[in-house]
């Protein structure tokens, strides 16, 4: 495992979000570094588009272990349950670093208030954000390694999931279906903000990026209509286990309940707001 604390907050600092960041610095452990996927992800940054759920962080380094297990696995099915497994092993990591996974409650910041925004410019209070990046990086990337070569892991027949079944209905390639795995049921199973949106955003968000190389993603308007229409077929709701109302306890739980049509018309409608 290489050693990146040192330059954490250096990257930080270039990149401009912590989604980005994250995605960046493990994608450089594992020697696969893609910046037209990596700067996709700033939208994510500040919790989705700012809504203060998981920690942009976390959105960064679960789409790169998922581009890894991809790298690493041929079986399809197999790669993406190493992808949950390994996100669920990062959220564990960084709520054990922080007490939450959720930007809000990290940073004590309501990044959708223009108020609350520039309080936490004005204040400092970003500095914390450059401070955990450089106490978790070795962590999350320990985390990730560990999480990558469980063997012992139960995989169900013909693997289904909500944010790999929005890559393939949208379009996505085999490897972009397999990089946002980890994001299902709300991130690692975890039942937060739903992982079908994030897939949708940073799809809108990687096409964007293609037309508008070295550009950041953070100000694609694209992203708004997916919002908009996800929040309108949910009632405002953004939790998994809200909409979904359950938490999943593996996979196997996961892939029944949307081969089931659990969340069909949300990921048709997330798929609409794309073609």
């Amino acid at each position: 495992m290489k050693t990146h604390q040192n330059d954490a907050r250096k990257v930080f600092r270039k990149k401009g979000t912590c989604s980005h960041t994250f995605f960046y610095l493990l994608n450089r452990e594992f020697d696969q570094l893609n910046e037209t996927y990596e700067r996709a992800s700033d939208p994510l940054a500040g919790g989705i588009m700012q809504y203060g759920h998981q920690c942009g962080m976390l959105w960064g380094a679960a789409l790169a272990v998922g581009a890894e297990a991809y790298r690493r696995f041929s079986d399809k099915d197999q790669a993406i349950s190493i992808a949950v497994h390994a996100t669920r092993n990062i959220m564990n990591s960084f709520s054990a670093h922080t007490g939450s996974v959720n930007c809000r409650t990290i940073t004590r910041s309501n990044f959708k208030s223009k108020w609350g925004l520039a309080r936490y410019m004005v204040t400092g209070r970003f500095l914390l954000c450059f401070k955990l990046s450089e106490q978790w990086i070795n962590e999350a990337i320990r985390a990730a390694h560990e999480g990558l070569i469980n063997k012992n892991l139960e995989i169900p027949e013909k693997t289904v999931n909500c944010a790999t079944m929005l890559a393939e209905k949208s379009g996505a390639t085999d490897k972009e279906a397999v990089m946002v795995a980890g994001l299902a049921g709300g991130m690692g199973l975890s039942g937060e903000g739903c992982g079908a949106l994030s897939v949708a955003i940073w799809l809108e968000a990687k096409s964007w990026s293609v037309a508008n190389p070295g550009k950041s993603t953070f100000s694609n308007t694209g992203t708004r209509p997916i919002i908009k229409a996800f929040q309108e077929i949910t009632g405002g709701e953004m939790l998994c286990h809200k909409i979904c109302k359950q938490y999943f306890r593996n996979l196997s739980e996961h892939t029944d309940y949307i081969k089931n049509n659990g969340c069909e018309k949300i990921i048709k409608k997330l798929v609409s707001c794309r073609v």
